[in-house]
């Protein structure tokens, strides 16, 4: 069944193609190829085993990378069907978007970033495009999941120019040229880099409160969260007299539809000022897909809010601490003794990097195992999660 498209919507009958040539399928459009291909990756499944913002033994209920790379794909084929944008384009570069993620989150990439100073610098964008290019084997035909041009695109949703310059040299004008001409990804590569932001400020209020690290009553001095639970209050006043998680619930459902809804509208109005006719026409005109200026302003004092209250909260310091001393530890183990890791690693001849891809791959629980296998140090004994959560489940 062919998609009811608008004419500046990526087509995959008009797309860039796969870095190797293959047959198209009998039954799948390529973009939906490259959504299973995703689906099916060994990257893929260990997400459910990586932070988000709590580790993954803190709670059975907190997203993990996995939960949240879900709700960003359900966040982006939303807005795409309104859009008439296509929607298996959007999804896969959701599901991909942080495939390259490293244990422990923010945390983990900071530190490996750090090891790897010297050695080109570690970040997990250009280490999903590296996944899916690369590191993942599951193909006789070539190494990598061999994925689209605008799927590839969408993942590397950022680069520095000095990465530009080298994937363009290895790749002319591939996926790092839009970084040296100034110019824009498709529409469906913005749209999946925004559901990201979507999906991440509002999940993380919700665990953070279930957390107790911080108080629904915290997040309500935000005009933003204050509106929309004084609109779930007024027409449901017995929300009142409820377990406050419903309360939180509806609030977040609201503020989620609304900022859905406010993309939505300012996404139509910039297509209708800049009229593109085609998705090659919008890679020529300034980012589209974006929230109204008031939106925009309340969403990064949320952002502000979040970094302030949640992620710089000492608990979550404490964890980050320790997570980061993992990360270095076991970097410095494997790069003094290589042959602790498997032998395709621990053959490389770019080492540092091996070490790299390695500890990136791995999930929180299994970094930890191993940093008390090679180190002799449980840094990680019990769910640490401080007190009693604030709110009900």
């Amino acid at each position: 069944m062919r998609l009811d498209l608008a004419p500046f919507a990526s087509d995959p009958a008009q797309g860039r193609g796969r870095r190797h040539a293959e047959a198209p399928a009998p039954t799948r459009n390529d973009y939906q190829r490259d959504r299973d291909r995703i689906v099916h990756s060994t990257a893929f499944r260990r997400l459910v085993y990586k932070t988000q913002v709590f580790l993954n033994h803190e709670g059975d209920l907190f997203r993990t990378r996995l939960t949240h790379t879900l709700e960003v794909a359900q966040l982006g084929r939303s807005i795409a069907r309104s859009l008439r944008l296509h929607e298996d384009l959007v999804e896969a570069i959701a599901l991909a978007h942080d495939l390259g993620h490293t244990p422990f989150g923010h945390a983990g990439q900071d530190a490996l970033h750090a090891c790897m100073r010297d050695h080109g610098g570690f970040e997990h964008n250009l280490q999903s495009l590296r996944v899916i290019d690369v590191l993942e084997e599951r193909y006789p035909a070539f190494d990598g999941l061999n994925l689209t041009f605008e799927t590839r695109e969408g993942v590397l949703k950022h680069c520095a120019k000095r990465v530009a310059r080298w994937i363009d040299a290895h790749e002319p004008g591939g996926v790092g040229r839009r970084f040296l001409d100034g110019t824009q990804p498709s529409l469906e590569a913005q749209l999946a880099n925004l559901a990201d932001e979507i999906a991440y400020n509002a999940h993380d209020v919700d665990d953070g409160v279930r957390s107790g690290l911080i108080d629904f009553e915290q997040v309500c001095a935000l005009p933003l969260v204050a509106r929309f639970r004084d609109e779930a209050l007024a027409e449901y006043p017995e929300l009142a007299r409820m377990k406050k998680r419903r309360l939180l619930s509806e609030t977040l459902r609201r503020m989620l539809s609304a900022q859905v809804y406010d993309v939505i509208d300012t996404t139509r109005a910039a297509l209708v000022q800049h009229q593109p006719d085609s998705a090659d026409a919008v890679r020529q005109l300034p980012p589209l897909v974006a929230f109204s200026p008031a939106m925009r302003e309340a969403s990064t004092a949320l952002k502000r809010f979040l970094l302030q209250q949640l992620y710089r909260h000492p608990q979550v310091m404490d964890t980050t601490e320790r997570a980061q001393r993992i990360v270095r530890e076991l970097f410095a183990v494997y790069v003094d003794r290589p042959q602790e890791m498997p032998a395709d690693y621990a053959s490389s001849p770019l080492p540092h990097r091996a070490v790299a891809d390695y500890i990136a791959g791995m999930t929180d629980r299994y970094a930890i195992r191993e940093h008390e296998r090679l180190t002799g140090q449980r840094l990680f004994d019990q769910p640490s999660v401080g007190r009693k959560p604030s709110i009900d489940r």
